[in-house]
């Protein structure tokens, strides 16, 4: 049988089509709002609205790193905050759900690695996902953006309800797809922005930069003292939100020597 079809069939077999096709217009929905988002504040603030209930599931979050890979901003519903602490002091370093899909790149739920009975037995459920914070079933997918990951999206259901399953999967990867493309564009605007407020001199001394040389030699070249070399390149960082010269480069799109 066709796969699709039978994808189709195992979903009609465990949900009413009514709610598929509402299923359907729910993701259309987010997609869209995705498309349009202004910034990154509004991509997540709509994302958490309807995550939810795309994916029929109690508790989600979305955690992206910013561009200089060092920060992050969470958001999540329906947990308490300690579960944020529960999960940085423990569960990131047993979750094996989360290492698959940093390794693909690929959505993964727990399915994908454990049996049932194992999954109930893992650390990962034992030491608090499953029997503090009631994550019965979970599923991660990866935001990528250039060529490495900048961020997840997570979702449990709680006891007493249904596994995510193959349709679910497909559904995230599209939707992490989404994701990706829009928040490489705003970022690569943001980008833009930042540089275009540059003066002149800073351009310079950034290309100078560049080029390799020192605060000293960039004073020599320019009949400049070294503070004002100094005190340049910290604007410079500001206004790019870098901390090191080769991200200022990079960041300023100048080809280095």
């Amino acid at each position: 049988m066709n796969t699709a079809i039978l994808e189709l069939n195992i979903l009609v077999a465990n949900y009413p089509v009514e709610y598929i096709f509402a299923m359907s217009g729910s993701f259309q929905a987010l997609v869209q709002k995705i498309a349009i988002a202004r910034d990154e504040l509004q991509l997540r603030l709509d994302y958490m609205d309807a995550a939810g209930e795309l994916f029929v599931c109690q508790h989600w979050s979305i955690y992206l790193h910013d561009t200089t890979g060092q920060r992050a901003t969470i958001d999540i519903k329906g947990l308490p905050d300690s579960f944020f602490d529960y999960y940085e002091n423990v569960g990131a370093a047993i979750d094996p759900v989360m290492d698959y899909v940093i390794e693909h790149h690929v959505p993964a739920h727990e399915q994908v690695i454990f049996t049932e009975t194992s999954w109930k037995q893992s650390q990962l459920y034992q030491s608090g996902c499953g029997k503090i914070y009631d994550h019965e079933h979970i599923m991660t997918g990866p935001i990528v953006g250039q060529g490495k990951l900048i961020g997840t999206v997570h979702f449990a259901r709680t006891n007493r309800t249904s596994a995510f399953n193959s349709q679910d999967l497909m559904r995230l990867s599209a939707l992490c797809t989404h994701i990706s493309a829009k928040l490489a564009f705003l970022r690569a605007k943001q980008e833009l922005n930042q540089v275009a407020c540059l003066t002149q001199r800073e351009l310079q001394i950034a290309s100078l930069v560049a080029k390799g040389l020192t605060n000293a030699e960039i004073a020599a070249e320019l009949w400049i003292s070294q503070n004002t070399v100094k005190q340049t390149l910290k604007r410079v960082f500001r206004k790019l939100n870098v901390s090191a010269r080769a991200e200022m480069v990079a960041r300023c799109q100048i080809p280095q020597i």
